[in-house]
């Protein structure tokens, strides 16, 4: 990925945190013709795992995906954070030109298809990290037997991370008083996602010390 330098995020925490905020994403691999193939996943991350974290994930056993899961063959997963597009009219000075703001994080390793037994504990990880905010969470205990008879319809694998990359595109380029404006701008748009990149741009500020930061959305 091209990354200029005011651009780059290396901190693996705060990598992390994107990828577990955004943990729908997507899966890319080639096949054995060299065209790219992609899946849009759900994943969890170990971060613990590895030199960079472990990725773990499933699929459809009917994707033909996983077949490509190759010896020594890197995949790459897209997470993609919060992106709105930036106007010059918000701009202090001028003339300027449109933009995109937007914080990925991309992850790369090679694939490495799961046993049964190593799929269900993930399939339960899963489900216990996505249904802990509910006020009556599904229990997947209560459901094993149904979950049990569908585990051959799905594949599990996992990726440990041998590279990883962030790119926040977050106005480090323009002055302080562009920053605040489309700070303010993107504060007052009504989808969602502007609102969101407002607030990992203000945590991208500089402190009070005069250092500058990476988004922490832990807080």
């Amino acid at each position: 990925m091209y990354i200029p330098a005011s651009f780059r995020v290396e901190n693996p925490a705060v990598l992390h945190d994107l990828m577990r905020q955004f943990s729908f994403a997507t899966l890319v691999t080639n096949d054995d013709n060299g065209r790219p193939f992609a899946s849009h996943l759900p994943f969890l991350l170990d971060a613990e795992r590895g030199p960079h974290g472990t990725l773990r994930a499933h699929m459809a056993r009917a994707n033909p995906q996983w077949r490509q899961f190759r010896e020594g063959s890197e995949a790459l997963v897209i997470f993609q954070g919060p992106h709105a597009y930036i106007s010059p009219s918000w701009y202090e000075v001028h003339p300027s030109v449109p933009t995109w703001n937007y914080a990925v994080v991309h992850a790369y390793g090679v694939p490495r298809l799961l046993g049964e037994e190593a799929l269900y504990l993930m399939l339960k990880d899963l489900v216990n990290t996505y249904e802990s905010g509910f006020e009556r969470p599904w229990s997947f205990d209560e459901a094993e037997a149904h979950v049990g008879s569908m585990l051959r319809a799905i594949v599990g694998f996992d990726i440990e991370i041998t590279r990883l990359e962030g790119k926040f595109k977050l106005s480090q380029n323009r002055s302080q008083a562009d920053k605040e404006r489309v700070i303010a701008a993107l504060e007052q748009a009504a989808d969602p996602f502007s609102a969101e990149l407002a607030a990992w741009m203000r945590d991208s500020m500089p402190s009070g010390d005069g250092s500058a930061g990476s988004p922490d959305r832990r807080k």
